[in-house]
């Protein structure tokens, strides 16, 4: 490359000092034009001028032919000593100094269309690379077989002969066992009707208008509350007539949004029915071992199952979506020798531990881990939330109930039960207007919320006293028309009252529930055509 840069100096020097010449003869030329006629003297300077310049550009044509026709020795040194970028370097120089290259019609017109095409390709390429994975992992592709002899999956076999099942066959017996038992698939796991019915519900809802306005006519439907007069009640095969407990039944509680039926108690098992009303099979039952169950309650979503033991500090959840059963040895922060009572929060995002000494954990549903945790005067016998979850209602032994703000974990305000010995049970309506508070008495008194909040000493609404030993259960249905309490103390000890009758009959003094059921049981098969509009967790011996 110092050899080229030498040799293009050197031509320079000599194109200058010919450029030098040919000025000199030019003046020359012009000396002696002084003495000669004017055009002789123009003329000779135009001829001297292009003979100049005739001569340049010859010389410049030998020297790119020189520069151009390096021998192959010289080559192989200056690629020895400067690399081969140096032919690049030369090649480009050659075209410099050789000027542009003239492109034909012909490639012209090629090179357009090349470049409208180049977008549309580069585009292409650019998706192609962005859907191309990095890596490929062999062991994703292979298939895991899962023991089937394991004492969770047994009731998933069809045949002895199946003692291994890939994951993907798992989880398709799992999903059909779940359709089975809800009736096919629920709307909220339907996620193509879902999207379908969000695009067309705009459209569906302007139809419905016009053809209210199209045609007339009677709008009035038929109410979905209580009728009038007496309740006609129907005597049900027993919900668990497949599987009866072994023990003591602790919980017995309708799934969210499917037919089925879930008990749990002393004997360590967990059992799922669909209802029928006619034969109430049963779809499955989980043994927690050395377990025995104190409380049993379903997600509000009615995916998992969450269960306390009567004298363990861990409780379990169980996934039946996945078909696992997670144990939850320990909460973090929670000191607590025993865990066993406990509320779920309607919107599903918090679980309330409620601990001795009166001791109140919130805990996030999501993770199961401690958020934050509440202290009571006195022994905590019973929690509530809010139907809205902002609020919490803390029943003490002592009879005073406190009420929690949720976010900022403080408290608004303090009442007491009128009459209260020892606080047992509470409970709020679906609408939240009423709160019902149960005692070791017997005594259910029925308070308004609105006075709850305000006044130190509410007095109560009705106070219900049909029980002669202590009111262990009590909960509103949903349309906060019945009041149901129990007593886990004695045989036919549940009672129904009908809230507007107890409205209606107070001038009087009267105070006679609706009707009375005979067992616990028989309080699930009063509404088996309707249970979603009574959801009544009671406890007996079966």
């Amino acid at each position: 490359m110092r050899g080229l840069a030498a040799f293009v100096g050197r031509e320079r020097g000599a194109a200058k000092a010919s450029s030098m010449k040919a000025a000199k003869k030019v003046s020359k030329g012009t000396k002696a034009g002084k003495m000669a006629k004017p055009k002789r003297t123009a003329k000779r300077l135009l001829v001297a001028a292009n003979q100049a310049a005739a001569a340049e550009a010859a010389r410049r044509a030998r020297h790119l032919k020189a520069l151009s026709c390096v021998s192959g020795a010289e080559r192989e040194l200056e690629e020895l000593v400067f690399g081969d970028s140096l032919n690049g370097e030369e090649d480009e120089l050659l075209r410099c100094l050789a000027g542009p290259r003239r492109v034909t019609a012909a490639e012209g017109k090629n090179l357009q269309e090349e470049s409208s095409d180049s977008g549309v390709e580069n585009e292409a390429k650019r998706d192609l690379l962005l859907k191309r994975p990095a890596w490929v992992d062999e062991d994703d592709e292979a298939e895991e077989n899962v023991d089937m002899t394991h004492k969770y999956r047994k009731v998933l076999m069809k045949s002895d002969a199946e003692t291994m099942l890939t994951k993907k066959k798992l989880k398709k017996r799992l999903e059909e066992q779940f359709q089975q038992a809800m009736g096919g698939v629920p709307a909220w796991a339907d996620l193509e009707n879902r999207k379908n019915s969000k695009r067309t519900s705009s459209d569906s809802d302007s139809d419905e208008d016009d053809d209210l306005l199209r045609r007339t006519g009677n709008f009035i439907t038929s109410s979905e509350s209580l009728p009038r007069g007496i309740l006609k009640m129907s005597t049900c095969p027993p919900a668990n007539q497949e599987r009866f407990a072994n023990g003591k039944l602790v919980t017995v509680q309708f799934h969210p949004s499917a037919q089925v039926v879930m008990t749990a108690g002393h004997d360590r098992s967990v059992s799922l029915f669909q209802v029928d009303g006619i034969r109430n099979p049963k779809i499955q039952s989980i043994y927690l071992e050395s377990f025995p169950i104190y409380k049993a309650h379903f997600s509000m979503d009615g995916e998992q199952v969450i269960a306390t033991g009567t004298h363990h500090r861990m409780f379990f959840v169980y996934d039946m979506m996945a078909g696992s059963i997670i144990p939850i040895p320990k909460v973090r922060g929670v000191e607590e020798k025993f865990l066993r009572n406990f509320e779920l929060s309607p919107d599903g995002s918090f679980m309330l531990l409620i601990g001795n000494s009166g001791y109140l954990h919130l805990l996030s549903m999501k993770t199961k881990e401690l958020i934050s945790t509440m202290k009571v005067n006195g022994r905590c016998t019973a929690s509530a939330f809010t139907p809205d979850s902002s609020k919490i209602y803390s029943y003490s032994k002592e009879g005073e109930v406190f009420i929690w703000d949720v976010r900022s974990r403080k408290s608004l305000h303090k009442f007491e039960d009128e009459g209260s010995l020892e606080g047992k049970c509470i409970a709020i309506s679906k609408n939240n207007q009423y709160v019902a508070c149960g005692s070791s008495s017997g005594v259910v008194n029925l308070y308004t919320t609105d006075v709850c909040l305000k006044e130190n000493r509410p007095k109560p609404v009705k106070a219900i006293m049909n029980l002669v030993t202590s009111a262990t259960c009590v909960t509103f249905n949903p349309t906060t028309e019945i009041l149901a309490v129990a007593s886990r103390d004695t045989d036919e000890a549940v009672k129904l009252a009908e809230t507007l009758f107890i409205f209606l009959k107070e001038d009087t003094g009267e105070n006679e529930p609706v009707t009375e059921v005979k067992t616990a049981l028989e309080l699930f098969t009063v509404f088996l055509e309707e249970p979603q509009n009574f959801n009544f967790a009671a406890s007996t011996s079966l």
